[in-house]
């Protein structure tokens, strides 16, 4: 069959007809766990409380080889009736939001405002109706499937709950395919991973009056001048490349030169080779702007240059079977699907050769990674994105056909 003749034939069966029942009949069951789950703090390196109460949900569907992984990662298996072959269906636990945050969910109609309500506590509520809906309708698939909930996805995670899951899983040998089921959006469908290497980087030097002492190396004129050299490199639009200076802190007073000052550096590509040359042109600025000032001033500082990030490229090839049948499903619901390059938990999966997508958890949001995120929970925007994502799971995972 082709890949819109599966989708249609995935689309026809009675089996499918149910879940998707299940799954209208279950909505206010799968809003009821978005409330629940977005009200459990989940701050980066801080998920421990989402993530036992997201196991204790994932144990009460009945699956297999339930459990929690030495970073934290909680998952369980659905069994196939094939080799043992497996799709991994994932979901982060972790938000962008610091401890303290109030995570209580206020709703308006169909709206829920909370941080971290789609980015990503809805995919984890939406993974979970998935298994109501396939388990109620009897459905079979030749792949086991592994659903996640995964830490450290968010910021300085570093994609580590995955990165441990490929390294680590006793099972990871034979994983053919992953999805993380990531905001929103179905239309938009991630085959592409922006890399990304970032550090922190500390000048420090001997530190004085600013009056008194005036003529000694001041370590904030260095971080400005690597920061100026790292805003004057040209990067390609094609693959996309981008550089940002993001977080700086330092100095004690107004009238002291600083002993010592940081600055956080957020560097991406599409291409693992532009990353490494920009990643170069950074370095080299780092040193010539502590040479420069050491050269122009008395004294001595140093650069003490820490890795915090390091999310390798990849990509899924659009022509994909994996990235067809995901259009096919979303097209078939209406939508106009795109391929697009981001940076989620599938860049790891992607840069192993392995084939991996980012698809959406239906309805619509915004303001992520914001205080005033927002999801819509309309029924019917609701399933129609969720039929979409159902449709492209079971097609990878292989379901049984026959009635």
């Amino acid at each position: 069959m082709t890949t819109d003749q599966t989708i249609a034939a995935i689309r026809a069966h009675p089996g499918y007809l149910k879940a998707c029942e299940v799954m209208r009949a279950e909505h206010d069951r799968t809003v009821s766990d978005i409330i629940t789950l977005t009200e459990i703090p989940a701050p980066p390196f801080a998920e421990e409380k989402r993530a036992s109460a997201y196991l204790d949900m994932l144990r009460a569907h009945g699956l297999e080889e339930v459990t929690q992984d030495e970073v934290g990662n909680v998952m369980g298996l659905r069994r196939g009736f094939g080799n043992g072959d497996i799709l991994v269906v994932a979901a982060h636990l972790d938000t962008v939001f610091a401890a303290g945050t109030d995570v209580r969910v206020r709703r308006e109609g169909t709206k829920l405002f909370a941080p971290g309500v789609g980015d990503d506590t809805r995919s984890l509520a939406v993974n979970l109706a998935f298994l109501r809906a396939m388990d109620a309708a009897g459905l079979r698939t030749r792949h086991d499937i592994l659903f996640v909930g995964d830490v450290g996805e968010e910021g300085l995670g570093d994609l580590r709950g995955i990165r441990h899951l490929f390294a680590h899983h006793p099972k990871r040998e034979r994983i053919r395919a992953f999805l993380t089921v990531d905001s929103p959006d179905v239309d938009r469908i991630v085959t592409g991973g922006i890399g990304s290497r970032r550090y922190r980087v500390t000048f420090r030097g001997p530190g004085g009056h600013s009056y008194a002492a005036f003529g000694l190396v001041n370590p904030m004129y260095a971080m400005a001048e690597a920061a100026r050299t790292l805003a004057a490199i040209k990067v390609p639009r094609e693959p996309v490349t981008t550089h940002c200076v993001s977080v700086v802190s330092g100095g004690t007073s107004i009238n002291a030169i600083p002993e010592t000052v940081t600055m956080e550096v957020d560097l991406r590509s599409a291409s693992a080779e532009q990353l490494g040359r920009l990643e170069k042109q950074f370095l080299e600025g780092v040193h010539a702007a502590v040479a420069g000032e050491n050269a122009a001033r008395k004294g001595e500082i140093a650069a003490e240059l820490i890795p915090v990030g390091d999310r390798p490229a990849g990509h899924t090839p659009n022509g994909s079977p994996i990235a067809r049948l995901a259009s096919a499903a979303v097209a078939a619901e209406g939508y106009a699907p795109s391929f697009e390059w981001s940076s989620t938990d599938a860049n790891i999966p992607m840069s192993l050769g392995i084939p991996a997508l980012r698809i959406g958890s239906g309805g619509t949001g915004g303001r992520a990674h914001s205080l005033e995120e927002w999801i819509d929970v309309e029924i019917e925007s609701s399933l129609r994105g969720m039929r979409a994502s159902l449709a492209t799971i079971l097609a990878i995972a292989e379901m049984e056909m026959a009635e």
